[in-house]
């Protein structure tokens, strides 16, 4: 069974990352989805750690909400703004010899603040497959 940790936060439940999800579950019924979400830190207004916290949970619960309304097995974890950091984290939680790639979902690259994420995480990974996906909007906040 194949297990997949998911990097998103702006991106998450956009249609091209289901797009892909659902790839993967046709080549693999019983595959699994870890969701890591990274704080977001909002540019506009000033924020609290609590804040960013609470709404990255939020986004994660309506995430795992609807993988389950659709069937497929998701868990998931709110993480560090730093994406890598967040991954990071999350393989020493759940055993990174657990996962079988990374899936990374961001902006397109004239706004996105990750577009650097998928190289990052091949450098501090060599042994993980990484798959980047580029939504054309902003979802969450």
């Amino acid at each position: 069974m194949r297990r997949y940790l998911v990097l998103a936060h702006r991106t998450l439940g956009g249609a091209h990352l289901f797009e892909h999800l659902h790839h993967l579950r046709a080549d693999d019924p019983y595959c699994r989805f870890h969701f890591v979400v990274p704080m977001h830190h909002p540019k506009d207004h000033s924020w609290t750690d609590p804040e960013v916290e609470e709404a990255a949970q939020a986004n994660l619960d309506r995430m795992l909400e609807t993988m389950a309304s659709m069937g497929m097995g998701a868990t998931g974890e709110v993480g560090d703004a730093n994406p890598v950091y967040a991954a990071d984290a999350a393989f020493r939680h759940e055993n990174i010899d657990t996962f079988t790639a990374i899936i990374v979902s961001t902006l397109p690259q004239r706004i996105s603040a990750w577009w650097d994420v998928p190289h990052r995480l091949n450098r501090a990974f060599p042994m993980m497959p990484v798959t980047h996906i580029v939504a054309e909007e902003v979802l969450t906040t």
